[in-house]
């Protein structure tokens, strides 16, 4: 589906106002450019207008940012078809120094026009070029207030490799694995082919800076190494290999906590994939075939398993230095062992995400989380925190 920007700026700078001012920022230039649009079609659904003024800002995938269309349904994912940021005239600019807050508009070679202050970014982006810190820098640089992880915890979150280094750094649980870098394996596909051997099998090949199950490619025989990486590495050139765990899939949403306070942890939920065409939780299970894939919250394990995972979840959470929001996920062993899969920095909220699904279980509205996590961010301060 592709969504025509929108052809005149929507809001009024002149016009007085007495309600915070959210930029929502989507698409973007990573191979989950159409989940975040169909993220922001969930958010520009659910969050409060008599609260907010709401901008929407699409980045096409050349990095343009444009004005785009504020209805939901303009980015939803409809019988396969996945939504996307498509150019325009109405090019937008963030506020040009700290302490400023005018997003300002070009149209047509005009000269720039003023939008309108805004009080805070959304930035529902997934993937690389925005949620890896990089968008999250860009706003640092003005002193722009936003939701979710900062600079280093983004960073640390997108990266598999880093992430389990930090992890295992603070005591975490997590899988065994090994990295592989850009043209390690062609050099030495026997030393590497041995390495992956020694996780046991089967193995995860993902790539170490993607989401959504992109480019992640389950190996039985060691025969399929190589398709296995090729594909990985189509999405990132860093190659992640994990040893399989024989577990189930637990994950657990973290809010963070007001000033002063602890993150939250969702009742944690399970995903069961009941559609056999997936041989695991993979892109199509989560976006395209609802009816394939269940979500059971709380998880059916005991009571002092489902506290270790809201546990874990926090301390994952503490430990990459997260703000805002998260989503952990992690696989509980047979003997209730619990073991860290990753972090999420940026969770979907289309409307398969486990993320709010999760919340609403436990007992918090989607429409009351969106207003959480703005709070959250306008009550932060800006620079070094």
């Amino acid at each position: 589906m592709e969504t025509s920007p929108a052809p005149v700026p929507p809001l009024d700078p002149d016009q007085p106002r007495d309600r915070p001012r959210v930029m929502l920022l989507f698409g973007g230039r990573s191979g989950e450019h159409a989940i975040s649009c169909s993220t922001a079609g969930g958010v520009l659904r659910a969050i409060d207008r008599t609260k907010y003024d709401v901008v929407p800002v699409g980045i096409t995938r050349s990095g343009r940012w444009v004005l785009v269309d504020d209805d939901p349904d303009a980015w939803s994912i409809t019988d396969g078809h996945l939504p996307e940021v498509l150019d325009g005239p109405a090019q937008v600019l963030l506020p040009q120094s700290a302490g400023d807050r005018d997003l300002q508009v070009l149209s047509n070679g005009a000269p720039p026009a003023l939008l309108g202050s805004v009080d805070v970014v959304f930035p529902l982006l997934h993937g690389p070029f925005g949620e890896d810190g990089t968008i999250q820098g860009m706003l640092e640089l003005v002193d722009l207030r936003y939701v979710g992880a900062g600079v280093l915890a983004s960073a640390v979150g997108m990266d598999k490799h880093v992430m389990k280094m930090v992890l295992a750094g603070h005591g975490l649980p997590i899988a065994p694995f090994t990295v592989i870098r850009p043209g390690e394996f062609d050099r030495d596909p026997q030393v590497w082919t041995e390495t992956v051997a020694a996780l046991g099998l089967p193995v995860f090949v993902k790539p170490a800076r993607a989401g959504s199950s992109l480019g992640i490619t389950k190996v039985e025989n060691l025969a399929d190494l190589p398709a296995a990486i090729a594909a990985a590495q189509q999405h990132d050139p860093k190659v992640v290999v994990e040893a399989g765990i024989r577990g189930r899939e637990i994950e657990c949403a973290v809010l963070g906590g007001r000033p002063g306070q602890p993150a939250r942890a969702s009742q944690p939920g399970e995903i069961v994939v009941t559609d056999t065409r997936h041989g695991f939780y993979d892109f199509e299970a989560k976006y395209l075939d609802e009816a394939g894939v269940q979500l059971t919250c709380p998880a059916d394990l005991p009571a002092d398993v489902l506290e270790e995972v809201r546990a874990i979840a926090v301390r994952t959470f503490d430990a990459v230095g997260c703000e805002g929001l998260a989503r952990v996920d992690v696989f509980v062993t047979p003997d209730d062992g619990v073991v860290v899969n990753e972090i999420n920095t940026m969770p979907g909220f289309t409307p398969f995400s486990m993320y709010p699904r999760m919340w609403q279980a436990s007992g918090l509205s989607y429409p009351d989380l969106i207003d959480e996590l703005v709070e959250l961010a306008l009550g932060r301060p800006t620079g070094l925190r």
